[in-house]
Protein backbone atom coordinates (compact mmCIF):
# COMPACT_ATOMS: atom_id res chain seq x y z
CA UNK A 1 0.00 0.00 0.00
CA UNK A 2 1.40 3.35 -1.02
CA UNK A 3 0.97 6.49 0.99
CA UNK A 4 0.49 9.82 -0.81
CA UNK A 5 3.58 11.99 -0.67
CA UNK A 6 3.24 15.31 1.14
CA UNK A 7 2.63 18.21 -1.20
CA UNK A 8 5.54 20.51 -1.85
CA UNK A 9 5.29 24.29 -2.18
CA UNK A 10 4.20 25.24 -5.67
CA UNK A 11 2.82 21.74 -6.42
CA UNK A 12 -0.86 21.20 -7.20
CA UNK A 13 -2.89 20.98 -4.02
CA UNK A 14 -0.74 23.28 -1.89
CA UNK A 15 -1.99 26.65 -0.71
CA UNK A 16 0.02 29.69 -1.64
CA UNK A 17 -0.77 33.30 -0.94
CA UNK A 18 -0.83 35.38 -4.11
CA UNK A 19 1.68 38.17 -4.27
CA UNK A 20 0.10 41.58 -3.60
CA UNK A 21 -0.50 43.71 -6.67
CA UNK A 22 1.22 47.08 -6.73
CA UNK A 23 -1.22 50.02 -6.91
CA UNK A 24 1.23 52.90 -7.07
CA UNK A 25 2.77 55.58 -4.91
CA UNK A 26 1.41 58.28 -2.62
CA UNK A 27 3.15 61.47 -1.46
CA UNK A 28 1.98 64.18 0.92
CA UNK A 29 2.56 67.89 0.28
CA UNK A 30 2.60 70.84 2.67
CA UNK A 31 -0.28 72.87 1.22
CA UNK A 32 -2.33 73.80 -1.84
CA UNK A 33 0.41 75.90 -3.47
CA UNK A 34 2.96 73.10 -3.12
CA UNK A 35 0.62 70.42 -4.49
CA UNK A 36 -0.33 72.76 -7.37
CA UNK A 37 3.32 73.27 -8.38
CA UNK A 38 4.01 69.55 -8.03
CA UNK A 39 1.02 68.76 -10.25
CA UNK A 40 2.39 71.03 -12.98
CA UNK A 41 5.78 69.31 -12.84
CA UNK A 42 4.24 65.82 -12.88
CA UNK A 43 2.15 66.82 -15.92
CA UNK A 44 5.24 68.18 -17.67
CA UNK A 45 7.18 64.99 -16.86
CA UNK A 46 4.68 62.99 -18.93
CA UNK A 47 2.79 61.03 -16.29
CA UNK A 48 -0.76 60.12 -17.35
CA UNK A 49 -2.32 57.99 -14.59
CA UNK A 50 -2.17 60.08 -11.45
CA UNK A 51 -4.44 62.16 -9.26
CA UNK A 52 -4.42 64.98 -6.73
CA UNK A 53 -6.30 64.52 -3.44
CA UNK A 54 -7.27 67.61 -1.46
CA UNK A 55 -9.77 68.46 1.32
CA UNK A 56 -11.21 71.25 -0.85
CA UNK A 57 -11.21 72.20 -4.55
CA UNK A 58 -8.06 74.03 -5.65
CA UNK A 59 -8.74 76.70 -8.28
CA UNK A 60 -7.02 75.90 -11.59
CA UNK A 61 -5.98 72.35 -10.60
CA UNK A 62 -7.53 70.89 -13.76
CA UNK A 63 -5.21 73.12 -15.81
CA UNK A 64 -2.20 72.18 -13.66
CA UNK A 65 -3.02 68.50 -14.19
CA UNK A 66 -3.54 68.97 -17.93
CA UNK A 67 -7.09 67.62 -17.88
CA UNK A 68 -9.25 68.02 -20.97
CA UNK A 69 -12.80 69.36 -20.94
CA UNK A 70 -15.37 66.81 -19.83
CA UNK A 71 -17.62 65.28 -22.50
CA UNK A 72 -20.49 65.25 -19.97
CA UNK A 73 -22.16 68.27 -21.61
CA UNK A 74 -22.37 66.45 -24.93
CA UNK A 75 -23.76 63.35 -23.22
CA UNK A 76 -26.46 65.49 -21.56
CA UNK A 77 -27.27 67.21 -24.86
CA UNK A 78 -27.56 63.86 -26.66
CA UNK A 79 -30.01 62.50 -24.09
CA UNK A 80 -31.97 65.79 -23.98
CA UNK A 81 -32.41 65.79 -27.77
CA UNK A 82 -33.32 62.11 -27.72
CA UNK A 83 -35.97 62.69 -25.06
CA UNK A 84 -37.37 65.80 -26.78
CA UNK A 85 -37.64 64.28 -30.24
CA UNK A 86 -38.77 60.93 -28.83
CA UNK A 87 -41.65 62.64 -27.01
CA UNK A 88 -42.52 64.69 -30.09
CA UNK A 89 -42.56 61.64 -32.36
CA UNK A 90 -44.58 59.61 -29.87
CA UNK A 91 -47.30 62.24 -29.76
CA UNK A 92 -47.22 62.60 -33.55
CA UNK A 93 -47.65 58.84 -33.99
CA UNK A 94 -50.48 58.68 -31.45
CA UNK A 95 -52.46 61.52 -33.04
CA UNK A 96 -51.76 60.66 -36.66
CA UNK A 97 -51.99 56.84 -36.65
CA UNK A 98 -53.04 55.24 -33.34
CA UNK A 99 -55.97 57.42 -32.16
CA UNK A 100 -57.23 59.72 -34.88
CA UNK A 101 -59.66 61.84 -32.89
CA UNK A 102 -60.95 65.19 -34.08
CA UNK A 103 -61.47 67.42 -31.09
CA UNK A 104 -63.20 70.82 -31.44
CA UNK A 105 -62.28 70.98 -35.09
CA UNK A 106 -58.53 71.03 -34.44
CA UNK A 107 -56.23 69.32 -36.94
CA UNK A 108 -54.91 65.83 -36.19
CA UNK A 109 -51.34 67.15 -36.02
CA UNK A 110 -51.58 70.04 -33.53
CA UNK A 111 -47.83 70.27 -33.00
CA UNK A 112 -47.77 73.40 -30.74
CA UNK A 113 -49.43 71.28 -28.06
CA UNK A 114 -46.61 68.72 -28.27
CA UNK A 115 -43.93 71.05 -26.87
CA UNK A 116 -44.72 70.91 -23.11
CA UNK A 117 -44.60 67.11 -23.03
CA UNK A 118 -41.55 66.98 -25.33
CA UNK A 119 -39.72 69.57 -23.21
CA UNK A 120 -40.49 67.68 -19.98
CA UNK A 121 -39.31 64.40 -21.47
CA UNK A 122 -36.15 66.09 -22.76
CA UNK A 123 -35.34 67.40 -19.26
CA UNK A 124 -36.00 63.97 -17.72
CA UNK A 125 -33.75 62.18 -20.23
CA UNK A 126 -31.01 64.82 -19.87
CA UNK A 127 -31.04 64.32 -16.09
CA UNK A 128 -30.85 60.54 -16.36
CA UNK A 129 -28.13 60.74 -19.02
CA UNK A 130 -26.11 63.19 -16.94
CA UNK A 131 -26.25 61.03 -13.82
CA UNK A 132 -25.26 57.79 -15.57
CA UNK A 133 -22.72 59.61 -17.77
CA UNK A 134 -21.07 61.08 -14.67
CA UNK A 135 -20.92 57.65 -13.04
CA UNK A 136 -19.37 56.13 -16.18
CA UNK A 137 -16.81 58.91 -16.69
CA UNK A 138 -15.73 58.81 -13.03
CA UNK A 139 -15.45 55.01 -12.99
CA UNK A 140 -18.12 54.69 -10.32
CA UNK A 141 -19.22 52.84 -8.34
CA UNK A 142 -15.73 52.14 -7.06
CA UNK A 143 -16.00 50.77 -3.57
CA UNK A 144 -12.27 50.69 -2.87
CA UNK A 145 -9.22 52.70 -3.91
CA UNK A 146 -5.56 51.86 -3.37
CA UNK A 147 -4.86 55.07 -1.41
CA UNK A 148 -7.14 53.82 1.39
CA UNK A 149 -4.30 51.54 2.54
CA UNK A 150 -2.26 54.55 3.62
CA UNK A 151 -2.54 55.64 7.24
CA UNK A 152 -1.49 59.19 6.26
CA UNK A 153 -4.30 59.52 3.71
CA UNK A 154 -6.88 59.96 6.50
CA UNK A 155 -5.71 63.59 6.74
CA UNK A 156 -7.00 64.25 3.20
CA UNK A 157 -10.48 65.11 4.48
CA UNK A 158 -9.07 67.68 6.93
CA UNK A 159 -5.72 69.26 6.11
CA UNK A 160 -3.74 66.84 3.92
CA UNK A 161 -2.73 67.35 0.28
CA UNK A 162 -1.66 64.26 -1.63
CA UNK A 163 -0.64 63.10 -5.09
CA UNK A 164 -0.99 59.46 -6.09
CA UNK A 165 0.70 57.99 -9.16
CA UNK A 166 -0.55 54.61 -10.35
CA UNK A 167 1.78 51.74 -11.17
CA UNK A 168 -0.07 51.33 -14.49
CA UNK A 169 1.47 54.59 -15.72
CA UNK A 170 4.07 54.05 -18.45
CA UNK A 171 6.63 56.25 -16.64
CA UNK A 172 6.18 54.61 -13.22
CA UNK A 173 9.18 53.02 -11.54
CA UNK A 174 9.35 52.52 -7.78
CA UNK A 175 12.73 54.17 -7.27
CA UNK A 176 12.52 56.80 -10.01
CA UNK A 177 9.00 57.91 -9.06
CA UNK A 178 9.88 58.03 -5.35
CA UNK A 179 12.94 60.19 -5.99
CA UNK A 180 10.92 62.44 -8.33
CA UNK A 181 8.20 62.96 -5.70
CA UNK A 182 10.85 63.67 -3.08
CA UNK A 183 12.47 66.21 -5.41
CA UNK A 184 9.07 67.92 -5.79
CA UNK A 185 8.77 68.33 -2.02
CA UNK A 186 6.71 65.26 -1.20
CA UNK A 187 6.97 63.72 2.24
CA UNK A 188 5.62 60.49 3.76
CA UNK A 189 6.13 58.79 0.37
CA UNK A 190 4.54 55.34 0.39
CA UNK A 191 4.41 52.45 -2.04
CA UNK A 192 0.82 51.19 -2.05
CA UNK A 193 -0.45 47.69 -2.74
CA UNK A 194 -3.90 47.09 -4.21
Amino acid sequence: MQHPSPSKPGVHGSRTTPAPKLFGMLAEFAGPAEVYRAAEKIRDAGYRKWDVHSPFPIHGMEKAMGLKDSPLGFISLFFACGGFFGGFLLQFWIHRYAYQLLIAGKPLIAYPAYFPVSFGLGILCATIGTIFGMFALNGLPRLYHGVFRSSHFKKCTDNGFFISIEAADHRFGVESTASFLKFLGGKNIEVLED
